[in-house]
């Protein structure tokens, strides 16, 4: 099957942009046919030239919009080629398109075109992507309804998978399931769930907190609640929070190259490189700009994933990037005042449970991201990095895997983490109360036989007996047994 489309401009302009999700290939069909792998394309629907002007159009028209290709190709096609392409099609939608971003790309008006005629078009398909706030463009008759802004836009296709996470809901559920619990029974889960989503944000990073810095990682959480703008401060002062040491706390966003490494040696354990420091102030203020307000106008989940991933791939600190871009998930719902105040869903968790799904979402960007550099590995931690692409790069991409991963995360941490962890709470309860109403023994040695009889499936072990039949009548240990089967049968 022959290049066509996208691909075939990225080989023709040799462009360091990634390949497109499912690029399109020339072949025996009769009929446009998409796959899983490629969108299969008939001859008699190809270009009719082989200039990468064709080609770009007609991807516009089949492939739908990526804005990183784009940018690198558009900005080597010459203005009077765009210029010849618009007057022979002043009401062309793709050409219209095109002329559009070829300004944007190239800062630079195309003088003396025709007058554009011709109805308003978006440049994304709402019922092919996920979009943002409508932005007109007069003179190309061309909405710009992007995820963020020409400075920065992250691309989101509406999968049959994200359409369905979307129409459950999630957020309304996790209200609804809140105030069905009552005051108590709600502020215990909601204890629950901030000290797990600490415990499980610090061990996605392999690192166990003290119960100092667990502290202070709960309320760091709790702050998402609070409106306030992100900016550089604000997150340098959570960053000084949210790491364990205080040599590497940050004063402003990283000056200087990062990376993130495998236990390879050499140029080979070099797995992801974040942009060059030069960009990541312009960077940050793209995505900031996009976080501030991206809450309140789309899907808070959507825009939570994309504020999380997109934080962690710019990588603006030298250390605490994994933490913070958690945190930055929950501060996007709260922002966007669809949680109830206090209300937090441990995500984490749920990361951390499929961990090999986190690391396929980030993959989808950082590996092919890692391409774009030669790594020389010179002795010890000293290595000769340069970035062989542009920032265009960092600043379009493909945030399809990493929203429906953040959906699916948010889906398990209200329906299995926060209803398990609640039940749990209410059979515990149940059996407390029962036997707490038939002997007089120390609440603390109580909790402690009734934990341990759920955690081993309504059994109190040979040893666990042992260890309180000096201070536990022997009754005891079989009316919880028998409590916890009567309670469970009830649930």
């Amino acid at each position: 099957m022959s290049e066509i489309g996208y691909s075939k401009v990225k080989s023709q302009l040799n462009l360091s942009a990634i390949d497109p999700r499912i690029p399109a290939r020339l072949a025996s069909v009769t009929t446009v046919t998409p796959t899983p792998s490629a969108l299969l394309i008939p001859a008699k629907v190809a270009p009719k030239d082989q200039s990468p002007l064709s080609h770009l159009l007609f991807a516009l028209k089949h492939e739908g919009i990526h804005l990183q290709l784009l940018s690198q190709a558009l900005r080597k096609i010459p203005e009077q080629e765009m210029l010849a392409a618009i007057s022979e099609s002043p009401t062309g939608v793709y050409i219209r398109t095109a002329c559009f971003l070829w300004e944007t790309f190239n800062q630079q008006e195309l003088k003396n075109a025709p007058a554009i005629t011709g109805s308003m078009v978006n440049l994304f398909d709402p019922k092919k992507y996920i979009t943002g706030p409508s932005k007109r463009n007069a003179k190309w008759r061309v909405n710009f309804n992007g995820l963020g802004s020409m400075d920065y836009c992250v691309t989101v296709e509406r999968t049959e998978h994200i359409n369905s996470l979307l129409e459950l809901n999630i957020l309304q559920k996790a209200n609804e399931f809140l105030s069905e619990l009552g005051p108590t029974a709600s502020d215990r889960a909601m204890s629950w769930a901030y000290l797990s989503e600490t415990k499980s944000s610090f061990e996605i990073e392999r690192e166990t907190p003290s119960a100092t810095r667990a502290e202070a990682f709960v309320e760091l959480l709790k702050k998402a609640h609070l409106t306030t703008q992100l900016d550089e401060e604000y997150l340098v002062g959570l960053q000084n929070t949210a790491i364990t040491n205080p040599l590497d706390r940050a004063v402003f966003y990283r000056h200087e190259q990062n990376w993130l490494s495998s236990p390879l040696r050499g140029a080979a354990g070099v797995t992801y490189i974040p942009p060059p420091p030069e960009i990541v102030n312009e960077l940050m203020k793209g995505l900031l700009d996009f976080a501030n307000v991206a809450p309140k106008q789309i899907d808070p989940l959507v825009a939570a994933a994309i504020v999380s991933f997109g934080f962690v791939f710019i990588h603006p600190f030298m250390d605490g990037n994994g933490r913070l871009s958690r945190f930055l998930f929950h501060h996007a719902l709260c922002q966007s005042g669809s949680l109830k105040n206090g209300l937090l869903l441990p995500v984490s968790m749920a990361m951390q449970r499929n961990e090999d799904s986190y690391l396929a979402a980030l993959k989808s960007f950082s590996e092919p991201a890692r391409k774009r550099w030669e790594v020389i590995w010179i002795d010890g931690d000293d290595y000769q990095m340069t970035f062989k692409s542009d920032d265009s790069l960092y600043r379009y991409w493909n945030a399809t895997t990493c929203v429906e991963f953040g959906l699916e995360m948010a889906k398990q941490a209200l329906e299995k983490d926060l209803r398990e962890e609640t039940e749990f709470l209410a059979k515990y309860d149940l059996i407390y109360s029962a036997i707490n109403n038939q002997y007089d023994i120390r609440g603390k040695d109580l909790n402690t036989l009734i934990l341990a009889c759920m955690d081993q499936d309504g059994k109190l072990s040979i040893n666990r007996r042992k260890k309180f039949a000096a201070t536990v009548p022997e009754g005891v240990f079989n009316a919880i047994e028998a409590e916890y089967l009567k309670v469970v049968g009830s649930f």
